[in-house]
């Protein structure tokens, strides 16, 4: 699985991290030269604190791990190894309470089984921003002329930080409301990491839990574990077939992301999810000081935050973004449109374990997600979300393609008037009853189509028209 001896890898971050197809974008010489890279600006900004290196359930990622830890021993930096594949937020978590200087995070979310990534965390357990990830690079580059850099082994036992934060989310969040209620969960972890944790943080709340595809597969069943409606009909159905209180709750391959179901075996769009999470938080008074969110995100997220005197800003698509207004107490709460959340006493970063231990806080609480998302909605009006991709052929530059679509827009698309066409983050056209965005994803070849309008058919004609707003340029 190594790079062409022709040719040094190219190793470039986006929206999370650097990620490619394992043996053909993302390979060893990379990332032993990245790990290098994290280890001498760990040496020089981190003032003697030693690299968390993590790695989730994916392929070869133990053996990344390894070298990544060697080359960071040989660059004379401590390290702090993970014992085991463990999820993103439990990494995350792990570098900010054991102040570490970085982590290193082997994983590619939500993407396809071929791929392999490599997430650096930030010293209060985000991604890194623009800043440092430019430096890495830089870095990188040099180190990848230089020849391969020294790898001695790391001393020390490797750690276990999942005690720690299972015990923050059980501070947090008290058992005694959800153990009462009786409730039922069907978890999904799509044969990600998410199988032991997401499961077990709910069942330490008294919750009677089934898990569904538990099993690790680094090829994840044959599909990407990406928890988008169209791969979740069996958990709708394990839902829809159980009795009393109860819900569903979806996991990513790093269980970063989250979906949940309400009792009728309905898949919550995610800002639905997001809207109840930051309601439940502001009326339970554990959220006082604001909510980060992506400009793709609905605007029923705002409208709810709004109510309940609570700030709201938008900021570019990736949650380092959210993460730099938690850390700066700006806001408590984060959300984004495709399914990240985190809440500040817990999680810095995305986090889908704690969104589903705060759903089954609010379905023990409210009576069901479905119920309180009602009452929402006749309080703030009917508005839905979604998003749907389109992949794009070898050599086609997504970012092409949409500065193309902006010089060529009409003046209506699905029927409405454009408001206003913006360019912060991708192409995002404001309309009267919500809004169009389509912008090129960082993680994969695929250019992305995210939409608001005011009924369930209305979305699919939106994103319909999307798509083909961008197939035309294609």
């Amino acid at each position: 699985m190594a790079e062409s001896a022709t040719t040094r890898p190219r190793v470039r971050f986006g929206t999370s991290g650097w990620r490619g197809v394992l043996g053909q974008d993302f390979g060893f010489e990379g990332a032993r030269a990245l790990a290098r890279a994290v280890a001498d600006h760990a040496r020089e900004h981190g003032r003697g604190r030693p690299v968390l290196v993590a790695h989730d359930t994916r392929f070869l990622g133990e053996v990344l791990a390894r070298e990544a830890a060697r080359v960071v021993a040989g660059a004379r930096v401590a390290v702090l190894r993970v014992e085991g594949p463990v999820p993103t937020p439990i990494a995350s978590h792990a570098v900010r309470v054991r102040d570490a200087a970085a982590g290193i995070l082997f994983t590619a979310s939500h993407n396809p089984p071929e791929y392999q990534g490599m997430k650096v965390l930030a010293p209060g357990g985000g991604a890194a921003e623009a800043r440092t990830t430019r430096d890495l690079e830089r870095r990188t580059a040099a180190i990848l002329r230089r020849g391969p850099p020294r790898r001695l082994e790391p001393g020390g036992r490797a750690i276990d930080p999942r005690g720690a934060y299972f015990a923050a989310l059980g501070r947090e969040v008290p058992a005694g409301p959800v153990r009462r209620a009786g409730l039922r969960a069907v978890v999904d972890a799509m044969h990600g990491v998410g199988a032991g944790a997401a499961d077990r943080a709910l069942a330490a709340l008294g919750v009677q839990v089934t898990l569904l595809r538990g099993e690790p597969d680094p090829r994840f069943g044959g599909s990407p574990p990406d928890p988008a409606a169209e791969r979740l009909g069996e958990l709708s159905l394990r839902v829809r077939r159980l009795t009393g209180q109860r819900f569903g709750l979806a996991t990513d391959g790093d269980a970063d992301r989250f979906a949940a179901v309400d009792g009728s075996g309905r898949v919550l769009s995610e800002t639905d999810s997001l809207a109840l999470l930051v309601d439940h938080l502001a009326r339970t008074g554990r959220a006082d000081r604001g909510v980060a969110i992506s400009v793709a995100t609905g605007t029923l997220v705002e409208r709810v935050a709004r109510d309940a005197g609570l700030a709201v800003t938008r900021h570019p698509i990736g949650f380092k973004h959210l993460t730099r207004e938690l850390h700066a107490g700006r806001a408590d709460v984060a959300g984004e449109e495709s399914g990240g959340f985190a809440w500040a006493p817990v999680s810095r970063d995305k986090d889908g374990i704690l969104a589903g231990v705060l759903l089954a806080e609010l379905v023990a609480l409210e009576g069901g997600l479905g119920t309180r998302l009602a009452a929402l909605r006749r309080l703030h009006g009917l508005r839905v979300c979604g998003r749907r991709a389109l992949a794009l052929s070898v050599g086609c530059e997504g970012d092409a393609i949409l500065a193309r679509v902006a010089a060529s827009l009409p003046a209506r698309v699905d029927g409405a008037r454009i408001v206003e066409a913006t360019e912060p983050d991708g192409l995002h056209l404001a309309l009267p009853d919500g809004f169009m965005m389509l912008r090129a994803s960082g993680t994969e070849p695929v250019l992305r189509v995210y939409a608001e309008a005011p009924s369930p058919d209305r979305l699919v004609r939106r994103l319909e028209a999307g798509l083909r707003l961008a197939r035309r340029q294609a």
